[in-house]
């Protein structure tokens, strides 16, 4: 992706300042989206399609102290618009901003960032990406966000990295002050086995809270990249809510497979008693195909598709192009 720098020669130049670089990416959107997803209350039976675009704009800041202590920032432009508004003017609520201090293996982030769990989890969307993503919007798809955003997402991870092997801590903190923080511990090793990238994560969060129910999760993940061009993924969480008699569980695979231009993923997930959603026992498959035309344009079809009572086993469906700046 094409950067542009600003302002890097006066930043050097400043004193004190070892080295810095300010950047700003881009990224766009146009094509058409469709399916029982976009339905209305006047429109019930949906397959609504409809014109699709986006824009995001990303400013990144990177400096380096002259004992080595690496720094930086960055705020995206289309997450830190809420209801029309900035969102800069309040320090505890940061949207799309994020900020960075490390040294050697040592690093702390702070922000509109993961906890500890998502971090060392494995997605099972692999390859492939769409406009409006049909294939991690469905009702079998789970990010791995666990508990993050339970309060105003603001998290703060402190996390260790040495020799293939990643460990992490992290927090959330309730800013009203009547619950407990969210807490987060993630442990994650990747090495390479016969010519195969080898990964395996395991997540705990938990949340203690004095009205709402207590909180304990629990995931694990297992993926691989192979030199062929193949990867694959299986995530595995289990949810234990008090005051549930037992406690939900999801399980989630994904494919993909990149050739030269060509990216295409599949996944699948599904949800047993998972008291958290509206539908405990839901299901659900993503399809994403992604052709790169060169020069930042790519081309997407994508395809999404819920079997879950509370939303009348809806799909989706996108395809159109974006353009990386």
């Amino acid at each position: 992706m094409k950067t542009l720098l600003l302002a890097s020669t006066a930043l050097v130049a400043t004193a004190g300042i070892a080295a810095a670089e300010v950047s700003i990416t881009g990224y766009a959107e146009i094509g058409v989206v469709g399916g029982d997803r976009y339905a209305t209350t006047t429109d019930p039976d949906g397959d609504r399609a409809q014109f699709h675009t986006d824009i995001d704009v990303t400013f990144s800041m990177t400096g380096e102290s002259d004992g080595g202590l690496a720094f930086g920032a960055s705020v995206d432009l289309d997450e830190t618009v809420e209801d029309n508004e900035f969102n800069f003017g309040d320090a505890t609520d940061q949207y799309g901003a994020t900020w960075f201090l490390a040294y050697g293996g040592m690093r702390l982030d702070m922000g509109d960032t993961d906890g500890a769990y998502d971090a060392v989890l494995q997605e099972v969307a692999l390859a492939g990406a769409t406009l409006a993503d049909d294939e991690t919007e469905h009702s079998g798809y789970n990010g791995n966000s666990g508990l993050d955003g339970l309060y105003d997402g603001q998290i703060a991870r402190v996390s260790y990295s040495a020799a293939g092997f990643t460990a992490a801590l992290s927090a959330e903190i309730d800013d009203s002050g009547e619950d407990d923080p969210v807490w987060g511990l993630g442990v994650r090793y990747v090495t390479d086995f016969g010519g195969a990238a080898i990964g395996v994560g395991l997540g705990y969060q938990t949340v203690d809270r004095d009205v709402d129910a207590d909180i304990e999760l629990i995931g694990l993940s297992l993926d691989a990249k192979l030199a062929n061009g193949f990867s694959a993924a299986i995530n595995y969480a289990e949810a234990d809510i008090e005051g549930q008699d037992d406690n939900g569980t999801f399980v989630g695979v994904g494919v993909g497979y990149t050739m030269n231009a060509l990216s295409i993923g599949v996944n699948y997930g599904e949800y047993d008693d998972w008291a958290a959603k509206s539908d405990p026992d839901s299901s659900g498959f993503g399809l994403a195909a992604t052709y790169d035309l060169g020069g930042g344009l790519a081309a997407h079809l994508g395809y999404g598709s819920s079997d879950d009572v509370s939303v009348n086993d809806e799909d989706s469906y996108s395809f159109g192009l974006s353009m990386s700046f």
